[in-house]
């Protein structure tokens, strides 16, 4: 592997981005979507292998005490290999000052429970389509 880091949002192909998530379960939106979401937000990476996107992340925060983590994604045939951590660091190391929250999808809590996030007790959602959050394992 030869990897890059890129922690802006030039040069994208965003299709890419829409492609990875939709092969992690993760999203179902297009392309466009996620280039305004990723350009709305604090903090970016993006890993590449060679020229090929593997992974990604980004953090909305307010850049002083509060920051949100979303989309972490790694290809699955590049997971295990510390990337997803390594995405993670970077968007913690850039807003160090912070306290952060996400939410992972089923299944993958013992990842970020490596990297020092613990299960929230008091955390609550209200998502547009609840039912399908219920289904997918996000919410009781």
């Amino acid at each position: 592997m030869d990897l890059k880091t890129q922690y802006d949002c030039l040069n994208i192909d965003w299709n890419r981005v829409s492609e990875i998530l939709k092969k992690v379960n993760m999203a179902s939106f297009e392309g466009d979507v996620h280039k305004r979401c990723f350009e709305n937000s604090h903090t970016v990476i993006f890993v590449f292998d060679n020229e090929k996107l593997i992974g990604f992340g980004r953090a909305i925060s307010d850049g002083i005490y509060q920051a949100a983590i979303y989309d972490v994604a790694v290809l699955p045939e590049y997971q295990g290999k510390k990337i997803g951590s390594l995405i993670v660091e970077h968007i913690l190391n850039s807003i160090p000052q912070c306290n952060f929250i996400l939410y992972a999808s089923p299944g993958k809590e013992p990842f970020y429970e490596k990297l020092n996030f613990r299960k929230m007790k008091t955390g609550m959602s209200l998502f547009r389509y609840p039912e399908m959050m219920q289904k997918k394992g996000f919410t009781e």
